[in-house]
């Protein structure tokens, strides 16, 4: 009780003097540790800045990409897209470029070099950019082996036409999802790792 009714300059004087009290009168002014919260804002400034990271136009270039094995093999989707009414809806918009991209023989040739020199060889696009194209011509490449199995059999009916439309309908839609899947990634800025051929991107897009 005599503590509670001492002056105030008493029950100071009785404080005990903390290193990093503001009452310390070997201080005479408040002391704090050193603040390391701009190092921590540095790191997150620093891991967005990394080749993974994507701004709006590498979304953009990166979901385009896509299209690209889309429209080389969209001849794969004959047999389905006549049965499929909602497919038929989808590819409706995608006609006038698609006969452009059709309309000479060499253009995907001349598409998949451009791609592999000028943006997965170019250092100056971001990994996000590369590997996204390079899973794009790795999806095309691939389409060598059906072509290769079409040319060899080509059967006319029977059991083997029934296996080649079931064989160009799962490519198709093989196609349709990955395009579906890596454009829509690409534009909400995240990674697609299509199977089969994101391993192969890894390989010749190193980190």
């Amino acid at each position: 009780m005599n503590y509670l009714l001492s002056s105030p300059s008493t029950i100071l004087h009785n404080q005990p003097n903390y290193p990093f009290s503001p009452l310390n009168p070997k201080l005479g002014h408040f002391t704090t540790l050193p603040s390391r919260k701009s190092r921590i804002t540095t790191t997150v400034v620093r891991s967005k800045g990394n080749d993974d990271s994507a701004d709006a136009p590498d979304r953009l270039i990166s979901a385009i990409t896509y299209f690209y094995p889309f429209f080389d093999g969209v001849q794969y989707g004959k047999y389905v897209i006549t049965q499929v009414s909602p497919l038929q809806a989808f590819i409706q918009p995608l006609v006038p470029a698609i006969r452009v991209f059709k309309s000479f023989p060499f253009n995907g040739f001349l598409v998949f070099l451009t791609l592999y020199f000028v943006v997965v060889r170019n250092p100056n696009f971001s990994r996000y950019v590369r590997f996204n194209t390079m899973q794009a011509i790795v999806l095309d490449v691939l389409l060598i082996f059906p072509d290769l199995l079409e040319r060899t059999f080509n059967p006319r009916d029977g059991v083997g036409l029934d296996l080649m439309m079931s064989l160009d309908s799962t490519v198709f839609l093989f196609l349709l999802v990955s395009l579906i899947y890596g454009s829509s990634s690409c534009l909400l800025g995240q990674l697609p790792r299509l199977p089969i051929v994101a391993d192969a991107a890894d390989r010749q897009v190193p980190p």
